[in-house]
């Protein structure tokens, strides 16, 4: 099978590529705003350019496209909403109008933002935007367009530096400079933390099989733990201090996977990783 995976060079879609090159034709599409090259695989084709101009870089045809791509942070959308809406909302209307005109089968990276308020933040609107486009290609062009749910993706390869690292990121980061964690707001807002093998995992799943889900699969581990519970894991594992900074715009109370859809239907069985995660770092 020949496979596109949009943000090939980013944290999720290097291990994807790790997982499917054993067994596909794999090429990866990033304009490397976030992802690194740092990140390629032997034996993936890369290619460089923004996703707004794939129609003008993919001339293959394509089985399967997992379009990935986007930038992923609540905090950074705030400051540059239309870079956010140009990667997240336009991105993803030219990746699926390039997948209508070859026939290529999408899955789509969505995001537990869906569950709050879209009007919290440039990120959250724009993602839930990306949802929608992909129902409206479902429907009016009879697309094979599967959606994906990721809750707080962490594991190897994840981002440490910069604007675009996650909360797990920005405290190795923090360890590694010899800094106090910084915790956002009273700490006890709580977050589905999911494994990033078991976001491959499910994504597979969902590439694999023939049904088709009328919204979303939800891929998060169906546990949740406090920012306060998660510092307690840091804390005990590098002897670290911790600093409580105010909190910020968007910030959700609580994610926790939705249904269980995933579990039931593909056979997905994500496990609660986290605590043998922060140990072993």
């Amino acid at each position: 099978m020949k496979v596109l995976i949009t943000g090939g060079a980013g944290f999720i879609g290097t291990n994807l590529c790790e997982r499917l090159i054993e067994n596909h034709e794999v090429y990866s599409l990033d304009n490397y705003s976030i992802g690194s090259i740092d990140n390629h695989i032997e034996g993936v084709t890369y290619l460089q350019g923004d996703i707004v101009n794939i129609d003008n870089i993919i001339k293959n045809d394509f089985d399967l496209c997992f379009h990935l791509a986007g930038l992923s942070r609540i905090q950074p959308s705030f400051e540059n909403p239309f870079d956010t809406f140009h990667s997240n909302t336009l991105g993803t209307q030219k990746v699926l109008d390039w997948s209508r005109k070859n026939n290529t089968k999408v899955i789509y990276s969505g995001s537990s933002s869906k569950h709050h308020n879209p009007y919290q933040s440039p990120y959250a609107l724009y993602k839930f935007l990306g949802e929608e486009l992909c129902k409206m290609y479902r429907r009016v062009y009879g697309m094979k367009i599967e959606i994906s749910r990721f809750y707080n993706v962490y594991g190897p390869k994840e981002i440490i530096d910069g604007d675009w690292a996650a909360v797990i990121g920005i405290w190795r980061r923090q360890i590694r400079d010899g800094e106090p964690l910084t915790i956002v707001g009273d700490g006890e807002q709580r977050r589905d933390f999911t494994h990033v093998f078991d976001i491959i995992d499910g994504l597979i799943r969902i590439s694999k099989s023939d049904k088709s889900h009328n919204d979303a699969w939800e891929l998060g581990s169906g546990k949740n733990y406090s920012i306060n519970e998660v510092a307690k894991l840091f804390k005990k594992k590098f002897k670290c201090k911790v600093k409580y900074i105010p909190d910020q715009n968007g910030n959700y109370r609580e994610t926790l996977r939705e249904h269980s859809d995933a579990i039931k239907i593909l056979g997905w069985k994500p496990k609660d990783r986290l605590s043998k995660y922060i140990m072993e770092l």
